[in-house]
């Protein structure tokens, strides 16, 4: 039996739900994707940080919730700036105060649906926090549509040195970096869908297909073909 995993769309702006399930064990490799989540474990609460290549879940097999914050928006409503999480997934208490945390632990733990229970913890806390920076939304975006980071800068009004240092503390890295993220999970949708590698990775912003299989080496740690699997 292989992994099960089920998203759709959060009451939480850009945010999306989601469960997972992978057999004893294994591990599910997460890619890069300019994303934090808000995860439960089964029994504690996580979160992980924007990465900058292939992360497996902390523990291999068991059943998995989450709430993927969109780019940009979850140093807002954690509280910290994320380049200190980058590459990482820290408990939840080593963020907020431990009484807290403890409480909502119990809260998930007793909620006959843990993804629901931690999106409501992500609405309740949006609605008391400062909203996320909207010129760093506004970069996300638009490099996400594929724009380069010289024009999502100009849109946002910003110079290069102040942009590459608010994407740190939006996105944990630099906008290049985002670009590039965002550049490989272009790709990979295209060849899900259908595409051959070396359409995807021109349709994606890619110069070819080597700047694909590059990409693919340095931030998901494999190559296209065992990926998807194919011969």
């Amino acid at each position: 039996m292989g992994d099960s995993y089920e998203e759709h769309a959060s009451r939480l702006d850009g945010a999306k739900v989601w469960t997972l399930t992978v057999p004893p064990g294994t591990a599910h490799p997460v890619l890069p994707d300019g994303c934090m989540d808000l995860l439960w474990s089964g029994d504690r609460l996580l979160v992980a940080g924007p990465d900058t290549h292939a992360e497996p879940p902390v523990e291999t097999g068991g059943a998995w919730a989450g709430i993927r914050l969109a780019p940009g928006t979850a140093p807002a409503l954690l509280g910290v700036p994320a380049h200190e999480l980058r590459d990482r997934r820290v408990a939840l208490a080593d963020l907020w105060p431990g009484a807290l945390v403890r409480a909502l632990t119990e809260r998930v733990a007793e909620a006959d649906d843990p993804a629901a229970a931690l999106e409501d913890i992500a609405l309740d806390r949006a609605a008391r926090t400062e909203p996320p920076d909207p010129a760093m939304r506004s970069v996300a975006a638009r490099l996400e549509a594929g724009a380069t980071v010289a024009e999502a800068a100009r849109a946002a009004g910003l110079g290069a040195r102040q942009l590459h240092r608010r994407s740190l503390t939006a996105f944990g890295y630099g906008p290049k970096t985002l670009a590039r993220v965002f550049r490989l999970q272009r790709a990979l949708a295209l060849v899900r869908s259908g595409l051959p590698y070396a359409e995807a990775a021109l349709a994606a912003g890619c110069a070819d297909q080597a700047h694909l299989a590059r990409d693919m080496r340095d931030l998901a740690g494999t190559t296209l073909t065992a990926h998807f699997g194919r011969a």
